[in-house]
């Protein structure tokens, strides 16, 4: 990843340096010729600087732009591979949950996430997009640049994961309770507390009606606490504590699915980097192999209070 330095906002109103590089990945992917790339982001590069977008625009050029991702690729082994082919997971996940017909989408921490307004038939669902002031602000200056900040299926919610209450806030915005919806949580419970993690399921749960989907990512806890080793992360490491955005939390994977069952979630699918890569590139590549993406369902039950046992299923096996 790029080194970001935006030394002219406080913390709370700078938007995320991370939700950057994964526009510049984005555009960069999107500049391939059709039949290469996976997906199309026309809006990716007009949320990088232009600094950056000078490389998104060489990258029009097939050899320049495979020059500039076999440049990222070995400075920061499997970043943007990973976060392409996840990009496209996901979207192929939403795009199954509106043919078969779920009608609301929450993005939370959207970031510089675009699929409110690339992926075909989402203006038909009410799509809620849930960040930060900061961020939110950035992006929303970008989307008035396009004529795209007054989307009609699009309402904006400002809401800090640390701080606020999500099931309020996305109440108040209109989130029906009783009609099932589609969570993307991409790129984010990494860099929150465990607390806020919590809190934050338990709240989707809350909302939630049984067949909601959840669809997120989440790091092995090894490479957070030292406990498992993985190749090429010192450079990663180092760019994300000089950005200010460290990471914060993880799970480790054979822990996943009995921790979201005692929050409401029964797990459906659990894939590491290497997994997307293989399916969506045709190689499994390597880096960011502690990188996962994972799919829940809201269960029947109800998940067990704020007091419950780690160990207690909400969920039928």
């Amino acid at each position: 990843m790029f080194v970001l330095q935006d030394r002219t906002r406080t913390p709370e109103r700078r938007a995320s340096h991370t939700a950057e590089f994964m526009a510049v990945f984005r555009a960069l992917e999107s500049c391939r010729p059709v039949g290469e790339r996976l997906f199309l982001d026309p809006y990716a590069k007009d949320f990088v600087r232009p600094s950056l977008r000078v490389a998104v625009w060489l990258a029009r050029n097939s050899l320049m732009g495979s020059l500039i991702r076999r440049f990222i690729d070995s400075r920061w082994p499997g970043a943007r591979s990973s976060g392409v082919a996840r990009t496209r997971l996901i979207d192929d996940a939403v795009v199954a949950a509106l043919t078969a017909g779920y009608r609301q989408i929450v993005l939370l921490g959207a970031g510089f996430d675009a699929r409110a307004y690339r992926l075909a038939g989402i203006d038909a669902a009410r799509v809620f997009e849930v960040d930060q002031a900061g961020t939110m602000a950035a992006k929303r200056e970008v989307l008035r640049s396009r004529g795209k900040d007054t989307a009609k299926h699009v309402t904006f919610v400002q809401v800090d994961f640390e701080r606020d209450d999500l099931q309020q806030a996305l109440i108040s915005a209109g989130f029906r309770t009783d009609a099932r919806a589609v969570f993307v949580w991409e790129g984010v419970t990494n860099y929150l507390t465990a607390e806020a993690v919590d809190a934050t399921l338990r709240s989707i749960a809350g909302l939630s009606t049984a067949g909601s989907r959840l669809l997120f990512t989440y790091v092995h806890r090894g490479i957070i606490d030292g406990s498992t080793m993985f190749p090429q992360t010192d450079a990663l490491v180092a760019t994300l504590r000089s950005v200010g955005e460290p990471w914060t939390f993880g799970l480790d994977p054979s822990e996943a699915g009995a921790y979201l069952a005692a929050r409401g979630f029964k797990l459906l699918m659990d894939h590491g980097a290497r997994d997307y890569r293989s399916r969506y590139l045709g190689e499994p590549g390597q880096g960011y192999e502690f990188y996962r993406a994972a799919m829940a369902q809201r269960c029947d039950t109800d998940p067990v209070s704020d007091a419950g046992r780690e160990g207690d299923a909400a969920c039928p096996k």
